[in-house]
């Protein structure tokens, strides 16, 4: 049994006192239209204007450099900016870096909307992903800094249910102006103007939050921020968590080298393979390209644009689940529930699968059927049997949109503690940007040489991911965020042995 720890300056409760105040949920929306605008810039497309020749492989309609170029730039141009913004987010605060992100965000919007050759409009891709960066960087650390303990999953996770939204929202956009000649692209690309002019004028109306005000020494304004989002006067053990937390964070001169130590390697090596089984799901290819997916199948262009919306919605309520289950059943029960899933898809009762193997049989049954019945040169499949592979990835989508999309970005954004959170969230950040560059630059072309064999690689993955969690991944639920170390890595039965050293903390005794 692992020894009992008394923390100087933290609460022994899982929680603090306050209420849930309306300013508090105020600023999750306005902040989380930072996630709306990610969403949105994930399903825009101009796929569906690629059309070429009768004479063309089922898999490689579309296999085109320019085009997933266009859509993966902005990925690369994230992950460079995220290690900018974690340097601004430390030094002026979350409020500040959300700006920053919406004016780059605006920047794009304009270049991209009235671009007149390629390059135009892969520079404003380009300003859109320092936009990404920079407010992917910021809104998670945000919500989870100034959510009550008790609720900091949902409220977190509201990110991601705007990047839902915005993902429908451009599926809804790309149907109806796919309809509009010759200008309808131009539509579907200003219209993520909306979403960074609101993030732009609501994150002047926020606050920052009490431990950005506390680390930069405005601790009188950090306390009075910490008594008007709790809602209450009497909030000095949370202060003095939070006051104890940035003490100890001011010894850190570098927190990029001080993530390097072992005593730093939980929660980094965690942020970091959260995010590389995030794009690993496949699910980026499916949000990137569902419309050339389902023409693969053998939908026309509006039934295809059309599927791409309805998986859109299935996406947006499956995230809802997870915003009311989070803080209910936990980010490892989400992590490992969807086994439920196998036992609807194979009817197989009894079995106590990792849920991401179900996930990975709905991309192996998918897998099958194109394997099967679409074959490269062939019409394309049946109504049936293009309207089951639709189902599959609905429940593949589904599963995602409840566990590793939103808990990918929950988990880091609360693991940290506060000398290397900025830091080490920005490695999460580009970490996820990457091998979403990745995902997007290579999809086209592996779905040409892989053909229906992408599912299999992709299930092959979500295998790995179930073992991951269930042998290496611990529960954050009901956590202080700043009381991780002590609760969550002291205590594991595979971190805390990279714990065993950490002299930095010396006013943690065992009793």
């Amino acid at each position: 049994m692992a020894p009992a720890v008394v923390v100087s300056g933290s609460s022994e409760n899982a929680d603090f006192e306050g209420r849930i105040t309306v300013y508090v949920i105020v600023c999750v929306v306005i902040a989380a239209f930072g996630g709306l605008m990610f969403g949105y810039d994930i399903g825009i497309s101009v796929v569906y204007k690629k059309k070429q020749h009768v004479l063309e492989n089922n898999y490689c309609k579309y296999d085109n450099q320019f085009l997933q170029l266009f859509t993966s730039c902005l990925y690369l141009a994230a992950l460079i900016a995220s290690f900018a913004a974690s340097k601004v987010c430390t030094k002026a605060g979350r409020k500040l870096t959300m700006q920053i992100a919406s004016i780059f965000f605006l920047i794009g919007v304009i270049l991209t909307a009235g671009g007149v050759n390629l390059g135009m409009l892969i520079l404003g891709r380009i300003f859109l992903g320092f936009g990404v960066g920079f407010a992917n960087q910021a809104v998670p650390l945000f919500l989870s800094e100034i959510a009550p303990t008790r609720i900091r999953g949902a409220l977190n996770i509201s990110f991601q249910l705007f990047i839902t939204i915005g993902i429908l929202i451009a599926n809804l956009v790309n149907y109806f102006a796919s309809n509009i000649h010759p200008n309808g692209w131009r539509i579907s690309l200003g219209i993520a103007g909306i979403p960074a002019l609101m993030l732009c004028l609501g994150s002047i109306l926020i606050c920052e939050t009490p431990t950005s005000l506390i680390e930069r020494n405005k601790i009188e304004e950090g306390k009075k921020v910490l008594r008007k989002i709790r809602g209450i006067e009497n909030v000095d053990d949370e202060f003095d968590t939070i006051l104890h937390a940035c003490e100890m964070a001011k010894q850190v001169k570098d927190p990029f080298r001080k993530l390097m130590k072992p005593v730093s390697r939980p929660p980094l090596v965690i942020a970091i393979c959260l995010q590389v089984f995030q794009q690993f799901t496949g699910i980026n290819a499916i949000m990137f390209y569902a419309p050339v997916l389902f023409q693969t199948v053998g939908f026309g262009n509006d039934a295809a644009l059309l599927s791409s919306v309805i998986t859109g919605l299935v996406n947006v309520f499956s995230t809802m689940v997870s915003v009311y289950l989070v803080d209910r059943a936990g980010r490892r029960f989400l992590l490992l529930e969807a086994c439920v899933q196998m036992l609807v898809a194979q009817v197989r009762a009894g079995s106590s699968k990792s849920p991401t193997e179900c996930v990975a049989f709905v991309q192996v049954i998918t897998g099958i059927i194109l394997l099967k019945e679409l074959k490269p040169t062939a019409d394309s499949l049946s109504k049936g049997e293009a309207i089951l592979v639709v189902i599959m990835v609905c429940l593949f989508v589904m599963g995602f949109a409840w566990s590793w999309g939103p808990i990918g970005w929950l988990i880091p954004s609360e693991t940290f503690p506060l000398e290397t959170r900025s830091a080490g969230f920005a490695f999460a950040v580009s970490s996820n940007m990457l091998f979403t560059f990745v995902i997007a630059q290579a999809f086209l072309s592996m779905l040409c040489r892989l053909q229906a064999g992408i599912f299999f690689f992709f299930a092959g993955w979500i295998i790995i991911m179930g073992v991951f969690t269930w042998y290496l991944l611990p529960e954050t639920k009901g956590v202080p965020v700043d009381s991780m170390v002590d609760k969550v890595w002291k205590q594991h039965w595979f971190w805390r042995s990279f714990m065993a050293n950490d002299d930095f903390r010396t006013d943690v005794k065992v009793v």
